[in-house]
């Protein structure tokens, strides 16, 4: 097996860039997964490797918001609004601004509810239908992952 080290370089490059833990990339049956916490990853000859070959994936731990939410919100509720990308959410423009929305406002179609940081792009979350703001299922500056639900307009 030929490890690629250019590669290998190129994702730890993008981890410390993007803020992430851990990246994966796939290419056929070889799988290069780089990780931050200083996990080393069997190939399953006894050897630590980088690259191994295509495992199933792991399940994935429901995020601590929801968890503690009063009730069950999943990402196909009509008034889910989820996260379209992974990064960082903020609930306010900047740390000495008042927050986008607050649990009980009144929204229109297209308002900002908050922005996630990606790759240090600030991209704003707009209401997908006009309502009440019922839940908010994140904390200011918590990272989240794609389709991760964020909030929800009754």
């Amino acid at each position: 097996m030929k490890i690629d080290d250019k590669a290998i370089r190129k994702l730890a490059d993008l981890l410390e860039e993007t803020g992430l833990n851990e990246i994966e990339v796939v290419d056929g049956e070889q799988v290069i997964r780089v990780n931050k916490g200083g996990n080393i990853v069997s190939n399953g000859n006894g050897n630590g490797a980088a690259a191994m070959p295509v495992m199933e994936s792991e399940p994935t731990v429901p995020q601590a918001a929801n968890l503690e939410a009063p009730s069950a919100v999943v990402s196909d509720h009509p008034g889910a609004v989820t996260s379209p990308m992974v990064g960082t959410a903020y609930l306010q423009p900047d740390p000495d601004a008042p927050h986008f929305v607050q649990k009980g406002a009144s929204v229109s179609e297209g308002d900002t509810l908050l922005i996630i940081e990606a790759m240090k792009v600030m991209n704003p979350i707009k209401a997908h239908k006009s309502g009440t703001v019922t839940q908010i299922l994140i904390e200011n500056a918590q990272p989240v992952e794609f389709g991760d639900v964020l909030m929800v307009i009754e």
